[in-house]
């Protein structure tokens, strides 16, 4: 284990949708350094195969491993999806975090029914990792699946609580809330955006687990019980690092952190 606690949480996604985990790490651990890096000129991931994702995804894990990051989180659902294995393996030691294991086991703690659904991206929810994961936890448990391809597109275009999105989520949520699920889990890191509207829909008695505030308090609980918690009282610094800077980059990011991103960092492999 690394010696240094000030060492960085290094936090990576196919986008920019991992800035709502980063977000959840700054509000539960405002002391801990973060090295974010989103992967925008390959994005989309879901569209692309098993192989590539796993190749992608083992670049960017040496290139945060050699910033000497003393946690990795993997906050693309796609990634943890299929390529889980392969940033275990190259990460040696060092903790690792996704978003599917800490929203699996949240859902499975807090459902009374027994009775989940998951909504994702059409890569993540085709890949059945959190339904696999859920009934690793509790093989009684009913899992309702639903891809919600048109959410990302609307989420990047601000459209948080246009009649559109809201249309489209009836549309969706229509065959799972039909289960009488008590849960529902926001499979994909742009969903935390939508959370008021799908609150609305849902329905009040609906739990919704958002894997971007889960997966910060299983780092939280992780790096307390390694003694890896940063002891400073220094204002913690996040960097960003990306592969390609679009015009809409900064305006987006900033939505989803929830305020101003700074300085971006552009890497050429």
């Amino acid at each position: 284990m690394p010696a240094d606690r000030s060492l960085p949480i290094g936090v990576f996604d196919s986008g920019v949708g991992g800035l709502t985990v980063v977000r959840g790490l700054m509000e539960r651990l405002p002391l801990e350094n973060i090295v974010y890096f989103g992967d925008t000129a390959r994005v989309p991931y879901g569209i692309k195969s098993v192989a590539t994702i796993g190749q992608f995804t083992g670049q960017i894990t040496d290139f945060l491993m050699a910033r000497g990051v003393k946690m990795l989180i993997v906050a693309c659902n796609t990634m943890a999806a299929v390529a889980g294995d392969v940033v275990r393996k190259q990460a040696g030691e060092v903790p690792v975090l996704d978003v599917i294991e800490a929203g699996a086991q949240a859902a499975v703690a807090g459902s009374r029914g027994r009775a989940i659904g998951v909504i994702g991206t059409p890569t993540t929810i085709n890949s059945n990792a959190y339904a696999r994961r859920m009934h690793a936890l509790d093989p009684g448990v009913r899992v309702y699946s639903q891809a919600c391809p048109l959410f990302v597109p609307l989420v990047e275009e601000g459209w948080l609580d246009h009649p559109v999105t809201r249309m489209t989520a009836l549309e969706y949520l229509k065959p799972v809330l039909a289960e009488q699920v008590d849960s529902l889990v926001l499979g994909c890191t742009h969903y935390p955006l939508l959370k008021p509207l799908l609150m609305d829909v849902a329905g009040r008695e609906v739990r919704l687990v958002d894997s971007a505030t889960t997966v910060a308090e299983q780092a939280a609980q992780t790096l307390a019980r390694l003694n890896l918690a940063n002891p400073g009282e220094q204002h913690a610094t996040v960097q960003y690092c990306v592969t390609d800077i679009p015009l809409r980059f900064q305006t987006i990011g900033e939505r989803f952190l929830g305020r101003s991103l700074g300085q971006i960092e552009r890497v050429v492999w």
